[in-house]
């Protein structure tokens, strides 16, 4: 199945520009730092995407959970914005091209969104460890992304 959740109609606004960027970096670096992290109350990891029009290697911290077989599961929920963050896109252009750094190591991946019975699972499973993704899903109306990243 495709990438194919499109921006919705209303939502939050989504941070964005220097300071964000500012921001990811250095809460990347702290978990570099401390060799993996913690974020908002459960795991995360650095995510590695290439920019779909860039091409330039693009880093973000996303919080993840567990999934079959050492998969990770990752929302785009961009804490309940109008639009999916920028990652997701870069994802949905170059999924065999994405890594992760998480606990020390780093692993190539291959992202693959979740539909139907599988993300509803998968959801369930996610919100019962962070109600908040409840929360950001209730503050938009586009069905928020979730993305499996297996180990390539």
């Amino acid at each position: 199945m495709n990438f194919d959740t499109r921006r919705g109609t209303r939502g939050r606004r989504q941070p964005n520009g220097t300071l964000m960027r500012w921001a990811n970096k250095a809460m990347a670096w702290r978990m570099r730092r401390s060799g993996g992290g913690k974020m908002m109350g459960f795991n995360a990891l650095i995510l590695t995407t290439v920019g779909r029009r860039s091409g330039i290697e693009r880093t973000n911290p996303v919080g993840w959970f567990p999934g079959p077989d050492g998969s990770r599961f990752i929302v785009a929920s961009a804490n309940g914005a109008v639009d999916n963050p920028a990652w997701y896109y870069n994802l949905a252009a170059n999924p065999d091209r994405a890594r992760i750094e998480v606990d020390g190591q780093t692993i190539d991946v291959t992202a693959r969104q979740l539909h139907d019975g599988e993300r509803d699972q998968a959801w369930q499973q996610i919100t019962t460890a962070a109600p908040r993704f409840a929360q950001y899903q209730q503050q938009t109306d586009r069905v928020l992304p979730i993305i499996r990243l297996d180990p390539r």
